[in-house]
């Protein structure tokens, strides 16, 4: 289902202008959010987090506009990914933008079948490194090819997803999500300045980890950092806290663990009361 110029449609097909920059440069932004009959989870967030994502990119859009097809689209959806995407708009031949960018803004919406909230992961380490010094690495841009890439290698491996580490060797970020990892009380995740999305799900897990009796902390992690995890988890909007079983060829014990299920419930529970149905309901 899609979203466009005030109207949703069936399908997938729109005229487009064959200069959008976003199609020609990847010079555009996106964000994915969840709804659950009716509302777009978090709507705010993911909404002032696009809004940034475009201002780092040098161009501003409508919020009203993107709202509502938020919103529009979720109307017609039980359960969905509802995906916004803006580009700078079309522009001369060249990479300079123009001055008075004319943005594109379209969203979509796509079933979200009922096993993908909360499902384990196996993670296999990408050969591909995340550039921290990169705007890429911190917003939802449409330059997505590393990702891309380092997915069909993990699942050629045999994993779920693939794992980043940055330039400086230190772990990043799974291929569409945060990492967390559990040391007793703490439960971690690598900073933003380590190449990291400003996730989500991953700021209500640093917001909701104190009230469960746990220690959140944003800190550099090294490979031997992880592989001393008592746990590991990954979150976005749509898996939301997914426990990890396996890091290429090591295990982990995840899904059971006492901090990953205190913070699932207590994230579903958050989102219960927001939309007034649990994830899995």
């Amino acid at each position: 289902m899609l979203w466009r110029d005030g109207a949703v449609q069936e399908g997938t097909r729109a005229p487009f202008d064959l200069s959008d920059r976003g199609l020609l440069l990847g010079d555009g932004v996106f964000d994915t959010a969840l709804s659950l009959r009716g509302t777009v989870v978090a709507e705010a967030a993911h909404l002032a987090r696009l809004c940034e994502a475009a201002a780092a990119l040098g161009f501003a859009f409508d919020i009203e506009e993107a709202r509502a097809a938020m919103r529009t689209l979720a109307a017609r959806c039980e359960r969905a990914a509802i995906r916004t995407t803006v580009t700078r708009g079309p522009g001369p031949r060249g990479l300079r933008p123009p001055s008075a960018p004319r943005p594109v803004l379209w969203a979509s919406a796509a079933p979200l079948r009922l096993g993908t909230v909360f499902s384990e992961l196996s993670l296999g380490w990408s050969a591909i490194r995340r550039n921290e010094t990169s705007p890429a690495a911190r917003h939802k841009t449409l330059g997505y090819l590393d990702a891309v890439l380092a997915a069909e290698a993990a699942a050629r491996d045999g994993h779920d997803e693939a794992l980043f580490l940055n330039m400086r060797g230190r772990v990043a970020c799974a291929g569409t999500g945060t990492l967390w990892a559990v040391f007793g009380r703490a439960v971690v995740t690598p900073p933003l300045e380590e190449g990291v999305l400003a996730g989500i799900v991953r700021a209500r897990v640093l917001a909701l980890a104190p009230g469960l009796g746990f220690e959140p902390a944003e800190r550099p992690m090294s490979t031997s950092d992880l592989a001393g995890a008592e746990a590991v988890f990954v979150t976005n909007s749509l898996r939301l806290i997914a426990p990890v079983r396996r890091i290429g060829e090591r295990d982990f014990s995840s899904a059971g663990h006492p901090a990953v299920r205190a913070l699932q419930e207590a994230l579903t529970r958050e989102i219960a009361q927001a939309c007034g149905v649990a994830p899995e309901g």
